[in-house]
C-alpha cells in the first residue's frame, strides 16, 4: 500500500481524480531530515525510525535511541513488519522493524494525534495493514501515526540475565518498552508534522487494546499521551496483588531460561548469536508481565490507589466476538459437555460458580458449544467493564464505554472471522475503510463508519466523544443505561440487555 492506495472510489460515491504524488519537503526529526508523499489532500511519511534496529548485541535489549543519517531519508514505503509466525501477514519481515507511519492532513496545523497499536496476540500484525490507512481519519482533523513493535519471543522474553543486565534490572516486556519509544518520538517531533504534542490519544485494537491499557497503568509511560482508546482488549485485572505480581516475574524469567536452554544456549550471547528463524520455530506466548519498570503492579491495585496515568478513556467490546475468541483463547474448538467445566475455569482464570454455570450450560454437546462462546464474549466485555467501572470509581477524568451490535453486510464469500460483530468487526468503521473489504455495504454501513470515525475523532480532539449531530454518548456511570450501544434501531432493541457481570466476581 502507498500514498495512492485509497485510490479514487469510495462506495456509492467517486471522489476527485487522484493528483499525482509529490515529495513532501524535508522535515527535521529525531535523526535526520525526511521527505514523505504529498497528493494534494494528504501527506504521508512510511517507514521512519523510531528506535535503532534491536538486532545483534541490540537483540532484547530496551530500545535505543534512533541511529543517525545523512542527507534526506525519502520515508514512501512502509517498512518491513516485526518478524513473527503468523500467515495472514505477507508483508516482507525482519528484526529492523522500528518504523512508523505518519498521515497528516495538508496544511495541519497543532491538531490532535492518533498513535494506532495494532493487535494480534503479541505474535502478529503490523502497522502496515490496509485497514489502519489514516487516510479517511484525516478528514475528521486529526493526525494518524500507526506503529510496529516487537513481537513473540523478540518481544516478550525474561530471562535472569537479561534483568541483571538491563539498567532498570526487568525484562519481559520490551515490546510494550518500543511503544513507550514510538509515543516518545511522537512527543519530540509531531509538531514538525501539524500536531500537538499536548494532545495525543493511544488507540489500539485486542492485543493493541491491552497494550493501551498497560500504558494508561504504566509510569514509564507518564505524560507521553492525553486520552486512550481501547477496542476489545484489557490487560489481565487479577483481585489478589502483591505476592501474584512477583511470582509473574520469577515464572516469566524461570520460562524465559528453559526456552533458552532448549535452544541449546549456554548465554545471552549464544541466543543473540542464533538466526532469527531458528529462534521463532519453537513455540512461545508472548504476554506483559509486572517486571517492576513498565509494570509495578496489577491493575487493581494501580487504579485503588490512584497511580494510574488518569486519562479519558473510551473503550468497549463487541456482541459476536466470543467465536473468534474462544477457540484461540482456549487452544482448542472441541466444547463438548464432557469438557465444559474445565474450559470455563480455563478461561476465567478460577473455578466457576454454580451460578454462573447455570447461566452458561454445558450439560449436552449441542450447549456446550454455544455456551462457551457467548462466555467468552461476556467475559471479555466484563474485563471492558470492570477497567471502566476502576476509572469512573478511582478516577478524575470520564471514562466511556460502548457496546458493538452492529452486524454490517454479509461479504460474498462465507465470513470466517470477525463475521457479524465479531473480533476486529469495528476497525473498519472506525478507521472509515470499509473499501479495503470488498463486500456490498449499504448506506446504513457508511453512515456508521462516518459516525464512529467522528466520535473516535472528537475524543481524540478533546476527551468527550460527543459532537453535533451526534446521538449522545454518556459517560460511563456504572449503570446499564451509561453503556453505549452501538448499531441501528432494530439491533438496539433485539441485542440491547447487558450480560449479568456479576456472575465474573471472584
Amino acid at each position: 500500500m502507498r500514498v495512492l492506495s485509497s485510490l479514487v472510489c469510495l462506495g456509492l460515491a467517486c471522489l476527485a481524480a487522484p493528483v499525482s504524488a509529490q515529495p513532501t519537503p524535508p522535515v527535521s526529526v529525531t535523526g535526520g531530515q525526511i521527505s514523505g508523499s504529498d497528493n494534494g489532500e494528504v501527506r504521508t511519511w512510511f517507514g521512519v525510525p523510531f528506535a535503532a534496529p534491536p538486532v545483534g548485541s541490540l537483540r532484547w535489549q530496551p530500545p535505543q535511541p534512533v541511529v543517525p543519517w545523512q542527507g534526506v531519508m525519502e520515508t514512501t514505503a512502509f517498512s518491513p513488519a516485526c518478524r513473527q509466525t503468523v500467515t495472514w501477514i505477507s508483508n516482507p519481515q525482519s528484526e529492523d522493524c522500528l518504523y512508523l507511519n505518519i498521515w497528516a492532513p495538508e496544511k495541519a496545523e497543532k491538531l490532535p494525534v492518533i498513535v494506532w497499536i495494532h493487535g494480534g496476540g503479541y505474535f502478529g500484525g503490523t502497522g502496515a495493514q490496509p485497514l489502519y490507512d489514516g487516510t479517511r481519519l484525516t478528514k475528521k482533523g486529526v493526525i494518524v501515526v500507526t506503529i510496529n513493535y516487537r513481537l513473540g519471543v523478540f518481544g516478550f522474553l525474561a530471562t535472569p540475565e537479561l534483568s541483571t543486565e538491563s539498567p532498570v534490572h526487568a525484562s519481559g516486556n520490551q515490546g510494550i518498552e518500543d511503544q513507550i519509544a514510538a509515543l516518545q518520538w511522537v512527543k519530540a517531533n509531531i509538531a514538525a508534522f501539524g500536531g500537538d504534542p499536548d494532545r495525543v490519544t493511544i488507540m489500539g485494537e485486542s492485543a493493541g487494546a491491552n497494550s493501551v491499557a498497560v500504558l494508561v497503568a504504566s509510569p514509564a509511560a507518564k505524560g507521553l499521551f492525553q486520552r486512550a482508546i481501547a477496542e476489545s482488549g484489557n490487560y489481565s485485572v487479577p483481585l489478589d496483588p502483591g505476592e501474584t505480581a512477583r511470582a509473574e516475574r520469577t515464572m516469566a524469567e524461570t520460562e524465559g531460561q528453559a526456552f533458552l536452554k532448549a535452544q541449546g544456549a549456554n548465554s545471552l550471547a549464544d541466543l543473540r548469536r542464533m538466526d532469527a528463524d531458528s529462534l521463532i520455530r519453537q513455540t512461545w506466548a508472548p504476554r506483559v508481565i509486572v517486571d517492576g519498570h513498565v509494570l509495578h503492579e496489577d491493575m487493581t491495585t494501580t487504579y485503588r490507589h490512584h497511580r494510574q496515568n488518569d486519562v479519558p478513556i473510551l473503550v468497549g467490546w463487541n456482541a459476536d466476538e466470543g467465536k473468534d475468541l474462544a477457540p484461540e483463547i482456549l487452544a482448542t474448538g472441541d466444547f463438548t459437555a464432557a469438557n465444559h467445566k474445565v474450559l470455563v475455569e480455563k478461561l476465567l482464570g478460577h473455578a466457576p460458580s454454580d451460578a454462573l454455570l447455570t447461566a452458561y450450560p454445558g450439560k449436552t454437546d449441542a450447549q456446550a458449544p454455544a455456551s462457551i462462546n457467548q462466555l467468552t464474549t461476556d467475559w471479555w466485555g466484563w474485563r471492558m467493564w470492570y477497567w471502566t467501572s476502576l476509572q469512573a470509581r478511582n478516577g478524575l477524568q470520564k471514562p466511556y464505554l460502548y457496546y458493538f451490535i452492529h452486524s454490517p453486510t454479509e461479504p460474498a464469500t462465507p465470513c470466517g472471522y470477525g463475521c457479524q460483530a465479531g473480533h476486529g468487526a469495528e476497525i473498519p468503521f472506525v478507521f472509515d475503510q470499509l473499501d479495503q473489504d470488498p463486500r456490498p455495504w449499504n448506506a446504513e454501513d457508511r453512515q456508521l463508519a462516518d459516525r464512529l470515525a467522528t466520535y473516535w475523532s472528537n475524543f481524540a480532539r478533546t476527551g468527550d466523544p460527543n459532537g453535533a449531530g451526534l446521538p449522545t454518548w454518556k459517560a460511563f456511570d456504572g449503570s446499564n443505561a451509561s453503556v453505549f450501544r452501538i448499531g441501528n434501531e432494530d439491533e438496539i432493541k433485539r441485542r440491547d440487555a447487558m450480560p449479568d457481570f456479576s456472575l465474573f466476581k471472584q
